[in-house]
């Protein structure tokens, strides 16, 4: 007869079968004892299959029914459980069936086998547990050490959870085994752990392994705690300060009210920045300075710093940024409207609208934290509109506009601003020509850049580096704002009259665009359009009362001013239009008509007489020596006349004498052209003895006036030439060009200003250098109508044209 399961007479002493109650989620060490729900069905059928074997053996009937506890990961039975005797059978204190189960020693799952119920039987195996102690019964020195540690930490770890008497029961306990199974009580083991200590039969490596999880877990513990007391301090500051807070707006109300002050959202500084719409940088600096202004005394002179300080930052528009138009045909439409000619300016305008729609129809945001601004260089003549143009830009891309008035600045600090250290500081001008404009992308024009000086306190043109480099100016940081200002939507557009005195670097980081003045036909057309209806409405009148005839406006242009712009025309008119306005009876109903013939006794005589249209005996060049030039200055293209005379012979004067307010390239060019006459005199046909005994005078009129660049070079050697060939210079005709010593002729710059002055002064041929040919591109058709250019390469081609034919001479003299 078979025996049951689980009897003494089935299995060696050494040898257990037993029905196995599979833990899913918990792992239960050896001395455990854990209540079990009975609501699993396997926990259930492991209990009833145990009592049922347990009732059937009478052998067993002082013994109490017998469990295998295995843990099951994943659907898996770990090869380790242990042996654990059902306490009690009951009910929880919320009314559910349980278990009561007390785990013994650790047993190896062998193969399963049969039993009663609908439980797993399976045969076990005892682990025999080693023992840690010598001979004598006492503990090796490094357990004991490996003993003293655990109870000390587990001691700390339980007096942080309140639990003393559990401190108690540890500090008794010597056995090594059971003090480490006792650590599976501990809820900061994970179950990986608890396996790993299940399945450890060493006692001393079960002990080594729970003690380093229980010192990691305190000095865990240990960050959580600091950190959970950092944050709790910082709460209880914020707390603190807000309480504080309260306090002392509570405090200043009630002594404003006092004061009949009633308090204002104006004078909250906090809450103005926190209603303000602020970069995030910007606004953290704005807090810091209102909390030192709450610190501040309100006698402290700090606190007024601070608040002006606030209001410039609250002033700035830092998020508002203007629509920009984008029909490129209506704002072509308003560039021509505002101002006649000046095309590449209106070109550029409309190619950078052109480019912002094609983006912001694509979709495309701004490129590395910049956005697509501009910044051109408006370089020419006074008066020919560069300032009024900034004014119609804006106008056509529908932005603000400012303007920045940079002559005469000296000080770097007038662009960066002042530091805050000093009294009286102040932002620079390009913050507050932002903060005026109301608008973070205005049009800013940076007027006479080219007048900017420097000394003791700095460069002002090397600040404007940052500002007019698109690759820096999206984190322009002025001194005394100390926070970071976008300008890379900016147009910046800066004027200039005379380009070489802007510094190359800063020249650099600019478009050029040069306005080389205006044609006399272009002067006429805004004389008519925009300076005669101007100056009608300055004088009262209207055009129904007084009319100027275009012949008169031509006039004007053409014998009363010489200048590349129009002020000095438009000053004319409104000198017309005041006389007019003086003499006219207001109850006449005839209409005032200026002509022609008028401005003879309206303005005198006309001041500019074309070379042209004099007598011929009258004319500069009617005697030889005199040669006609063309220069640029500053008010545009000119014509220049050099003169040259041989001192008497006997005077003792010799070599070359210069005046006319010449610089030193000029006076270079003197010198080549002597050198290059005296080196070729036979070449010429002209006698060069005089030349050894007698001085050499160069004259340039208008001395007070002066004078510089290679470009004369030509005209002294045509007006030598003429003076010891005796040979008058064509009176109609005008030249440029710097000369080498081999009689070669060099490119010049200002070729469309001077063709520009040599048509307002009758002149009808230009001899030009031939490889300023190319530069005939940009001069218009009006010009050059009526005017003959003649691209030259050598000087002897100049003395061809320029010199009349020579008379019949001695054969020392130039024949032709």
């Amino acid at each position: 007869m078979a025996q049951a399961p689980g009897s003494p007479a089935s299995a060696s002493p050494a040898s257990l079968t037993l029905p196995v109650l599979p833990l899913d989620d918990a792992v239960v060490l050896p001395g455990m004892v854990v209540p079990l729900e009975l609501s699993d069905s396997e926990v259930r059928a492991a209990i009833d299959a145990a009592q049922a074997a347990h009732d059937a053996d009478a052998s067993r009937r002082g013994r109490k029914p017998r469990v295998l506890l295995v843990p099951r990961v994943d659907g898996t039975y770990r090869g380790t459980g242990v042996v654990a005797a059902v306490e009690q059978v009951g009910r929880l204190s919320d009314g559910d069936p349980a278990a009561l189960v007390r785990a013994g020693r650790r047993v190896r799952i062998g193969a399963g086998t049969t039993g009663p119920g609908a439980a797993l039987w399976v045969e076990a195996e005892l682990v025999p547990e080693p023992d840690p102690t010598a001979a004598t019964g006492e503990l090796p020195g490094q357990i004991a050490e490996l003993v003293r540690e655990y109870k000390a930490l587990a001691t700390t770890w339980l007096q942080k959870r309140g639990a003393w008497q559990v401190v108690d029961r540890v500090q008794r306990i010597d056995d090594v085994g059971e003090l480490a199974d006792n650590s599976g009580y501990s809820s900061f083991l994970n179950q990986d752990q608890r396996i790993q200590l299940l399945e450890t039969i060493d006692p001393v490596e079960r002990l080594r392994l729970t003690t380093g999880w229980i010192r990691d877990h305190l000095a865990e513990q240990e960050v959580a705690e600091t950190i959970r007391k950092d944050v709790q301090e910082g709460m209880d500051k914020q707390q603190r300060e807000f309480l504080l807070r309260q306090q002392l707006a509570a405090v200043r109300k009630e002594l404003r009210e006092l004061n009949g002050d009633p308090d204002t959202e104006e004078e909250d500084y906090r809450a103005r920045v926190e209603a303000a719409d602020l970069p995030e940088k910007v606004r953290e600096a704005a807090l810091k300075e209102v909390e030192k202004l709450e610190r501040a005394s309100d006698a402290s002179p700090e606190g007024g710093w601070i608040r002006t300080w606030l209001d410039t930052v609250l002033d700035i528009p830092w998020t508002v940024r203007d629509e920009d138009g984008y029909d490129l045909s209506g704002a072509r439409a308003v560039l021509d409207a505002d101002h006649t000619g000046l095309d590449d300016v209106k070109d550029r305008i409309v190619e950078y609208l052109a480019v912002r729609k094609r983006r912001a129809d694509k979709g495309l945001g701004t490129v590395g934290g910049r956005r697509s601004g501009a910044v051109l260089a408006l370089v020419g003549p006074p008066g020919v509109g560069k300032t009024s143009l900034g004014e119609s830009v804006a106008r056509a891309m529908g932005r603000k506009f400012t303007r920045v008035a940079l002559g005469g600045v000296r000080d770097e600090a007038e662009i960066r601003g002042h530091r805050r250290t000093y009294v009286g500081a102040l932002p620079g001008r390009i913050v507050r020509a932002i903060r005026e404009a109301g608008s973070m992308n205005p049009v800013v024009l940076l007027d006479e850049i080219d007048k900017v000086g420097s000394d003791y306190r700095g460069d002002p043109s090397a600040a404007l580096l940052e500002v007019l480099d698109p690759a820096q100016n999206h984190t322009f940081r002025d001194h005394y704002l100390e926070v970071e200002l976008d300008l890379s939507d900016v147009v910046f557009l800066a004027t200039a009259n005379v380009l070489e005195s802007i510094p190359q670097p800063l020249l650099d980081r600019m478009e050029l665009v040069r306005l080389d003045g205006y044609t006399e036909d272009e002067k006429v057309a805004i004389a008519r359009d925009h300076l005669l209806p101007r100056q009608l409405e300055l004088a009262g009148l209207t055009p129904t009362e007084v009319s100027v005839d275009e012949e008169a406006l031509r006039k004007l242009a053409a014998e009363y001013t010489r200048e590349a712009g129009v002020r000095t025309l438009e000053r004319a008119v409104a000198r017309i239009l005041r006389k007019v306005t003086a003499k006219s009876d207001p109850s006449e109903a005839e209409p005032e008509r200026v002509g022609v013939d008028d401005l003879r006794e309206l303005l005198g005589r006309p001041r500019f007489v074309p070379e042209a249209a004099q007598d011929p005996e009258e004319r500069r060049t009617s005697v030889p020596g005199v040669a006609t030039g063309l220069a640029v200055t500053g008010a545009g293209g000119d014509v220049l006349f050099v003169e040259a005379a041989l001192s008497e012979p006997g005077t003792g004067a010799q070599g070359v004498t210069l005046t006319g307010q010449l610089g030193d390239v000029m006076k270079e060019s003197a010198q080549i052209a002597l050198s290059y006459v005296r080196g070729h005199g036979k070449e010429l046909r002209i006698s060069t003895e005089r030349l050894a005994d007698r001085g050499v005078h160069l004259h340039v009129p208008a001395g007070a006036v002066p004078k510089d660049g290679p470009s004369a070079g030509v005209t002294m050697t045509t007006a030598l030439v003429s003076l010891l060939s005796g040979r008058k210079v064509r009176p109609e005709v005008a030249m440029t060009g710097e000369v080498s010593l081999t009689g070669r002729v060099l490119p010049i710059g200002g070729v469309k200003q001077k063709l520009l002055a040599a048509k307002a002064a009758g002149i009808t041929t230009v001899l030009i250098p031939q490889r300023n040919e190319a530069d005939l591109d940009d001069v218009p058709e009006g010009v050059l109508d009526g005017l003959t250019v003649r691209p030259v390469a050598d000087v002897r081609e100049v003395l061809e044209l320029a010199l009349t034919p020579a008379a019949k001479a001695p054969e020392k003299v130039l024949v032709a």
